[in-house]
């Protein structure tokens, strides 16, 4: 499918120079001179490189749509991630910075959604929020209760949020994966 090149949005994967890139970042300039064009900075998903283009709205790109399929996560294998299909059985071995920031949350038995182009995975989305166990929190200051301050904890996994006073080590919250934010307590 054609689209516009002022038309592609975050998260988009399009095909440019004959390769599959995943659109990271938008921004619609629109200068004294000339005619207005959209900045997008995206990265190829076969070999990882990143660039920044200028599309004008004259310029056509082809959005293309890829396969999803539940994979389930099983173990490491050294710099590999083995993954297997929930309906074949099939097991495949994906590289773990397939993952990005996201590696940290991925826990044993996890189900995962696979993009795949053309039968090849491409790339690897958790579910959006995880619960996590706060190993470490820093102490209230006293005095400092006003309702958006927010504290440092480290959580099971190494990675290091921000979140409320009330939330101490020991307590089991939900984070946002993406944003490695704290949503709320679990309850």
């Amino acid at each position: 499918m054609k689209i516009s090149g002022v038309d592609i949005r975050p998260g988009n994967i399009i095909e440019y120079e004959g390769g599959i890139w995943k659109v990271a970042k938008i921004q619609h300039t629109q200068p004294g001179k000339g005619g207005a064009y959209m900045q997008v900075e995206m990265k190829n998903l076969q070999d990882g490189r990143k660039t920044n283009v200028r599309f004008r709205s004259a310029d056509t790109v082809e959005k293309v749509r890829l396969d999803t399929k539940d994979f389930q996560f099983l173990y490491e294998d050294g710099e590999f991630l083995v993954f297997m299909d929930g309906d074949t059985f099939e097991q495949i071995n994906l590289p773990t910075d397939l993952l990005g920031d996201a590696r940290p949350f991925l826990q044993d038995g996890m189900t995962v959604t696979l993009e795949l182009w053309e039968e090849k995975p491409i790339s690897v989305a958790l579910p959006e929020q995880v619960e996590a166990l706060i190993v470490e929190a820093d102490a209230v200051v006293k005095g400092q209760t006003a309702s958006s301050s927010f504290k440092p904890a480290i959580l099971e996994n190494g990675v290091r949020v921000m979140v409320p006073p009330h939330i101490g080590a020991g307590t089991r919250i939900i984070v946002d994966v993406y944003a490695q934010s704290y949503v709320g307590k679990v309850s």
